[in-house]
Formats: C-alpha cells, sequence, structure tokens
C-alpha cells in the first residue's frame, strides 16, 4: 500500500499560506511515486524535430528513465521507439546519433528498419507458423505526437491529447516558434551535466526571479562592466513583467529584460554595426505580426515550465533544458540551443556566446544555481524544519517575477497527481 500523502503541501489560500513538506525532496519512496504517477502519465519531452531532418537520421537518448530513439523513417515520418530488442531486450541503438536504413541487435543480429519494423532474423526458419514479424516489431510509447516541432511522448494510453495537454503553454511556444519564418533548429551539441540535488528544485529555480540578484551577483557585474545598467528597467512591474499559470502545471515568468537578445534586440555590447541588421529583423516581424507581438517578441524574454521537466529559457538565448531524477538527491540533466534555421553566422555565434556565458555548465548562472540547490539539498537533512515556503505574493492582486505564483502552479498538479485516487483515473480513462 502506498503511503499516505496528505501532507505533502498546505495550500491556504484565504490565509496566503503555501508550504511544501521537505519529505518530498528526500523521500525514495515519493520517488518511486513520481515515477509512476507522473513520469508514466504526462506527456515528456523527446527532442526537436530539426534533429533527425533527414530519412534515417536518428538521436538515442533517455527519457524518463527509458532508453528510447527518435527518428525520421524512410517514409518521413517521426517516431519514438523503445530502444530494446523485442526477441531478447538488448539495446538496438548502441550510438547516440547518425543516420541508418536498420538497427540490428548485437545480440542475435535481429533487424529492425528505421520505421522499426521487423526486417531480419538470423535463422528464422526455426521459428514454428505462429511467429509474426509484425508482432515482433519494436514497440513505441502508448502516444506520440508533436506542437510547433516540439515532439513529446506519454506512455498512458488514456492521457489527454497533447495540444490540450499544453493548455496555456502553446502560447509561448508559438513565441519561440514563430522567431523564424523557416522554422526553428537545435544547434548541434548538448550539455550534459549532474546535480546532487532533487530535480522539482530545479523547477524551482528555473523560473525563481526572486533569486536573481543574490545568487547571480558575479552576473550581473559583469553586464555592468560592459554598459548594461540592470537598475534601468524595472523588471517587477505589469503587464508585460509578470508570472502566469498556464494551467495542468506549467508557468512562465515573461518580463522585459536589461540584456540583450540576438534576435531583433540590439545594445550597445553588440557593436553599433549591428543596430541596422537588428532593426531590419525588427521590422519583418512587425511586417508579418504587427507591432505589438513583435515588440513582445523581440523585447520580452520569458523562462517557461512545461510539467513536469522541461524549461524553455528565451532570454539571451533559447536554451532547451530537460531534467530526471536519478535518486531523491541526484539527477541528469542535458540542454540544448535553439536557433533560427536560416541564423547567420554572426548571429548565430552571438547566440552561442550569449547561452554559455550565463547558462552554460561554467557560465555565469548555472554553476550558482547547482551550488544553491545542492546546498537546499544538504540542508533538508536537518528533518527539524520540516517545511519550506513558497507563499511569497500570494495575497497579492498582480503578481510580480519575484513572487512565487509559477511554482506553486507546479506544486499543485504535482499534488494533485500525486494525491488523486488512482480508482477516479481509471475511470476517467474508461
Amino acid at each position: 500500500m502506498e503511503k499516505s500523502a496528505e501532507t505533502y503541501i498546505i495550500d491556504d489560500k484565504e490565509a496566503g499560506l503555501f508550504r511544501v513538506n521537505r519529505r518530498v525532496f528526500t523521500d525514495p519512496e515519493c520517488l518511486e511515486r513520481e515515477q509512476r504517477r507522473i513520469f508514466e502519465k504526462c506527456w515528456i519531452y523527446v527532442g526537436h524535430e530539426s534533429e533527425v531532418p533527414h530519412a534515417g537520421d536518428y538521436q538515442s537518448r533517455t527519457v524518463a528513465g527509458r532508453p528510447i530513439i527518435l527518428v525520421r523513417g524512410d517514409d518521413g515520418v517521426i517516431r519514438v521507439l523503445l530502444n530494446t530488442c523485442t526477441h531478447r531486450g538488448a539495446l538496438v541503438c548502441r550510438q547516440k546519433a547518425g543516420n541508418t536504413k536498420s538497427f540490428q541487435c548485437p545480440y542475435h543480429a535481429w533487424t529492425f528498419d528505421s520505421r522499426g519494423r521487423l526486417t531480419g532474423i538470423p535463422g528464422e526458419d526455426s521459428y514454428g507458423g505462429e511467429f509474426s514479424r509484425d508482432e515482433r516489431a519494436l514497440a513505441a510509447p502508448a502516444q506520440v505526437d508533436s506542437y510547433r516541432g516540439f515532439v513529446f511522448a506519454c506512455y498512458d494510453p488514456a492521457a489527454e491529447s497533447l495540444y490540450d495537454y499544453l493548455a496555456g503553454a502553446r502560447e509561448y511556444l508559438d513565441l519561440v516558434a514563430d522567431q523564424s519564418e523557416v522554422g526553428m533548429k537545435v544547434v548541434a551539441g548538448q550539455q550534459s551535466y549532474s546535480a546532487r540535488a532533487n530535480w522539482k528544485l530545479l523547477v524551482e529555480n528555473s523560473y525563481d526571479g526572486y533569486h536573481g540578484l543574490p545568487t547571480h551577483q558575479r552576473y550581473f557585474s559583469f553586464l555592468g562592466d560592459i554598459g548594461i545598467d540592470v537598475r534601468s528597467r524595472n523588471i517587477a512591474a505589469p503587464p508585460h513583467q509578470k508570472p502566469v499559470d498556464l494551467g495542468n502545471g506549467h508557468a512562465v515568468v515573461e518580463y522585459q529584460s536589461a540584456w540583450g537578445r540576438p534576435i531583433a534586440h540590439w545594445v550597445p555590447p553588440f557593436g553599433e554595426h549591428r543596430k541596422a541588421h537588428f532593426e531590419a529583423i525588427r521590422r519583418r516581424f512587425e511586417d508579418r505580426f504587427g507591432k505589438e507581438r513583435a515588440w513582445r517578441i523581440c523585447e520580452t524574454s520569458r523562462n517557461l515550465g512545461i510539467f513536469p521537466n522541461l524549461v524553455i529559457n528565451d532570454i539571451m538565448a533559447i536554451t532547451i533544458r530537460t531534467f530526471y531524477p536519478v535518486a531523491p538527491d541526484y539527477m541528469e540533466v542535458n540542454a540544448w540551443a535553439l536557433a533560427p534555421a536560416d541564423e547567420g553566422a554572426e548571429d548565430s555565434a552571438l547566440r552561442l556566446d550569449n547561452f554559455l556565458t550565463f547558462l552554460g555548465p561554467g557560465g555565469f548562472a548555472t554553476p550558482d544555481d547547482v551550488e544553491m540547490l545542492e546546498s537546499c539539498q544538504v540542508g533538508f537533512r536537518n528533518r527539524e524544519v520540516e517545511w519550506s515556503d513558497i507563499s511569497r505574493g500570494m495575497k497579492r492582486e498582480y503578481p510580480t517575477i519575484t513572487d512565487e505564483l509559477q511554482m506553486r502552479a507546479f506544486w499543485r498538479r504535482w499534488n494533485q497527481l500525486m494525491t488523486e485516487p488512482q480508482i477516479r483515473r481509471a475511470r476517467k480513462a474508461a
């Protein structure tokens, strides 16, 4: 029987009090419950269609604890295949990326094509007449779908559609995808690192505006040194400086940032010679979307969290980040840069420099954040302090990006999935 989960959170809207029981960051039984109720039930990000542009292109990676293959078949269809031979279980793809017409299991040489069909069996005449190649094709998650190039999988056949699941997050994915007339692409290369901390701490951190100035002092000093005055912009005032609950556990903080973005937001450190270039890009956005939406795409930044573990930071560059729990106090993180597919070399170099300077594993922000998350995890050893507080701004009519509305959106959905009776889910599915 599962442990009672009645004390995961305290959510007292009238009193403006929101607390999270620190057991959720340390308890192995809680992690097991998360795997069953969250990672096996929700839509999970797999990759971007630009990572497999040609027939036979593939990426193999671990998604929600399962080895999978993201592959574009010879029919042009992008599929997600479970990376396990249907004969005896070995991985059929042991390379991280490449192009192939087939996947061959190294154990007994069963061979599968790029659509996952079983096409070759040594000594096939040894099997009886009831043996079926179709039944032995590579398996796939129960559901696979994409939105604006972002590919997701869900292991629950009864789950709602991806379109409905994304809810209000679709608007912000559109703001990302609309930054190119020809489509977006994941830049070659991947950042992979780990942290000795619970994965949900990185959820909180990824759109936590409250920690920015205290934690990242080195970065803001650097901005001052290159001529950007953070104090010259009020990053905590509505209407475009706001946290938003997007439904289904998704949330975003949107704000006008003081730093430049290599899209259509020129600032002096980018060089006077680039000003006309950025202004021309801006005019193209205005022609496509009108001035108001063009301003929003070009001038506002956003930290978007898609429940449970996908973060898209559209700030000084666009970063896609996923993270998975390995243990209650250990997670693995992967990150990619996203850019317009037709971006020129100089803009691309500027984007990647921004990406690495702030969000890279050795940049200004990431080491600071990892150190703080690991410090929290060590602090949780003091079990006498039972609750973490996430009440900031709860009674405010117009919350700011330094408040914690976005975290409460995550935790309410997390708590719902972790505590609702499973029989109710079964009836809903029926």
